[in-house]
Formats: structure tokens, sequence, C-alpha cells
């Protein structure tokens, strides 16, 4: 499982025990979240995919894999599958992002006087930013143990850090996986959730039905009481799902 942009390994506290109870499912943290320390620049999507393909094999953890992923995540499932394609069994994409849509920060950001993200994050930590936040971050409501953990890492100058890399690097992993237009006939579940009635829902329910389109054996599943975090408003879904 790959979570999403400033997501980790806790926010699928919920669903890896009751996978677990028939297959073996792995969750990591991927480089600069939570546990993982930082990986090398630019954070794409074929950076993701290679890592997350050497820690597989470095942690002896036999394919074909079923790869799920959410968010950002669903990224790095569909270019993993594109890339690893003797390696894996099926796909799930929860409430993927898509490629066409991804949000970046301004190129110009980080060139002006002050206002770096790179100088910025020291400096926040050295005024106690960071302890402030974490007073402030709303609870993910997820079991006790993985809720302290996130909201501990959650506020860390890494994290942060990390987080404004991955945006700065979504551009070009839309690139990455908008050259990926077919999976072949792998099996593919797109799991999208409750759909409102505003034109932003009707327009982003139609791109995750065009997700379909990338393998001949798809299906579209609904999460009917769950917002973007469907992992976490309504596990069942993703478990059922994966």
């Amino acid at each position: 499982i790959d979570a999403g942009l400033g997501d980790w390994s806790t926010n699928w506290s919920w669903v890896q025990p009751a996978v677990a109870k028939t297959t073996r499912i792995c969750t990591y943290d991927r480089a600069g979240y939570g546990w993982s320390e930082a990986g090398p620049q630019p954070r794409t999507t074929r950076q993701f995919a290679q890592e997350l393909h050497a820690l597989l094999h470095a942690a002896n953890i036999p394919g074909p894999y079923v790869i799920a992923g959410h968010s950002l995540g669903g990224y790095t499932a569909r270019l993993f599958a594109h890339d690893y394609p003797t390696e894996v069994a099926g796909v799930v994409l929860i409430e993927s992002t898509i490629p066409s849509e991804d949000a970046q920060i301004p190129s110009d950001a980080a060139s002006q006087p002050g206002l770096s993200p790179d100088r910025l994050i020291p400096a926040l930590a050295r005024v106690a930013f960071f302890r402030i936040a974490s007073a402030l971050l709303a609870s993910p409501h997820l079991p006790p143990e993985a809720e302290r953990a996130f909201m501990a890492l959650s506020v860390s100058p890494q994290y942060y850090q990390n987080y404004l890399d991955e945006a700065r690097g979504m551009s070009e992993g839309a690139v990455q996986v908008r050259a990926v237009q077919s999976l072949g006939n792998v099996p593919l579940i797109v799991l999208t959730r409750g759909l409102g009635r505003s034109a932003d829902d009707i327009l982003w329910g139609a791109r995750q039905t065009a997700l379909l389109q990338l393998s001949t054996r798809s299906e579209q599943l609904f999460a009917e009481q769950s917002g973007h975090n469907i992992e976490i408003d309504q596990p069942a879904a993703a478990v059922g799902a994966i």
C-alpha cells in the first residue's frame, strides 16, 4: 500500500488488520515520512516506484503483488504496475490523484528572498513552530497508538520539508504517469468516495471513472459514506476493494 501526499503507514491502521485476516499486507513509509529517512531528489513518482520495488526485494517479500495506492499513492501504483508488470497481480486505485489535475507549488515561490521553504523550515523549527502546530493539528481518528505516532511525527521539520519536496515533484510525476495509458488486462479496482452533486464532485467522479480504461479487467466501487480518506472514513470499503 502506498499512502497519499503527507500520509504514511499509520493511516492504514484500520485497514491493515482486517486485510491481514485473509492475506499478507504490507504498508510502508515513503522516504521522509513516518519512520523513514529522507530520500534522494527529485521526489517524483518514478523515484517512489523504484524505491518501493527495491524495498520489497530487500525485505524478501516475494510477488506477485496487489498494489494499492491512495490519492498521490495512486500515481505510484499505476507506474509500478507498468514498470514491473510481471510482478503485479492486481491494482487498487483509492481516490487516486488524476495526472492532469495535480497540485503544485508555484515555480516562483522558492525564488523569492525570504520565502524559500528550504530557508523557512529551519527558521520555524527554531521558534518552536512545530510544537505549536502539534497542539493545533486535527485528530485523524486513528487507533490510539497510531494516532499518537501520527500527531508526533507529522509536525517534525523533516515532515514539512518532505511534503514540499513531494509537492514540487508532482508536476514531473504527472508527466511520468500520463505516459501510462494501459496496464493491459491486470485486474483493476477503482474505489471512489460517495459523490455530492456539485460541479466539482461530478467532474471528479467522471475522471475517476475514466481510470477504468487503464485495464480491460476493471471495476469501479463506491464508498458512499466516505470523503477522500476512505481508509479512515470507511475502512471496510478499502478492505473490500483490496
